[in-house]
């Protein structure tokens, strides 16, 4: 590999899902298989690891990876929201820890072939599940003017999403369909004013991730994974979510302070208070990685990790 996709807080999740040797752990964007080698090494027969991510190159190399850990994973080609279905199919009820990672693979990045790059001649495409029908070159040269400015906007959080919406078309209209991300990043850049382009990194980079959130609804499937994900934790299982951008991270965190709302009763004990809250908050602000990992892997800077626990409710005292 020419670029190895180096996971983050590795410590910090190992310490958050607190992994017991027989337990079985989900870990949603299995990637490269970073995350899922460090939980697998703290597993013993019969404990499992099950790995889900819709790249079927990715699984490939996460399978090279976890090569040492035979018998202690499961690799499946299935997105995280059909979790639920999943367990099920395998014959498991309850999961003790899940692990989510929203970051996009080092790899996929610098892989021409994907089209996730402003800096690559490919073909614009950014579709983290190459069966999906619609890519980033087909928004950016069929949708409406309108409809590509709130994308941007939206996912984006793009200051000058408008007059980048109207760039595009323009180009589009006058010399005919976006091809490469090079080409999209050189109109995206044009049409914002030179003072703006000279601050906040690569002034297509907003514009880029706003695509790249639509392309693969990115964050639809977060609302619809984090309910099945706490239905599939036992009592006592945990949680881990790393986001990498506020619009993800705001999502996580809503969810868990909705879900953690409603008891006072000390943790490890059963739910006496009445509250109903399935969730209690291990981390009350998103732990940010240590200077020292920063230092050492650049692309770190930017993770928000948060972490709950599935409390022991009344009713299930016993169960």
């Amino acid at each position: 590999m020419a670029e190895e996709h180096i996971p983050v807080m590795v410590q910090e999740v190992l310490h958050y899902l607190n992994c017991r040797e027989e337990g079985i752990y989900v870990d949603a964007t299995v990637g490269d298989g970073g995350h899922a080698a460090a939980i697998c090494s703290r597993l013993k027969e019969p404990g499992l690891l099950i790995g889900l991510d819709w790249d079927d190159a990715a699984l490939e190399r996460a399978a090279r990876r976890l090569a040492p850990f035979a018998g202690r994973f499961r690799l499946l080609r299935r997105s995280y929201t059909e979790l639920e279905a999943v367990l099920w199919e395998l014959g498991v009820s309850r999961v003790d820890g899940i692990l989510m990672d929203l970051g996009v693979s080092t790899l996929q990045l610098s892989d021409p072939a994907r089209g996730f790059s402003y800096r690559q001649d490919e073909r614009l495409d950014m579709r983290m599940d190459r069966r999906l029908e619609t890519d980033a070159a087909r928004l950016v040269n069929e949708l409406p003017e309108a409809s590509l400015a709130r994308i941007i906007l939206r996912y984006g959080e793009e200051r000058w999403a408008r007059r980048i919406a109207a760039g595009i078309v323009a180009h589009r209209e006058k010399e005919g369909p976006i091809q490469s991300g090079a080409e999209l990043a050189e109109i995206v850049k044009r049409a914002i004013p030179a003072p703006a382009r000279r601050r906040g990194g690569h002034p297509a980079r907003r514009t880029f991730q706003a695509l790249r959130i639509a392309v693969n609804r990115e964050l639809e499937n977060i609302e619809s994974f984090l309910p099945q994900a706490v239905a599939s934790l036992a009592p006592g299982g945990r949680i881990c979510v790393i986001a990498y951008h506020s619009l993800e991270d705001r999502i996580v965190k809503r969810f868990f302070r909705e879900h953690s709302r409603s008891c006072s009763c000390p943790r490890g004990f059963p739910c006496t208070c009445g509250g109903d809250g399935e969730l209690l908050l291990l981390t009350r602000k998103a732990v940010r990685p240590a200077a020292e990992e920063i230092a050492r892997n650049p692309r770190a800077r930017s993770a928000l990790l948060r972490a709950a626990e599935r409390r022991v409710l009344k009713r299930e005292e016993g169960a």
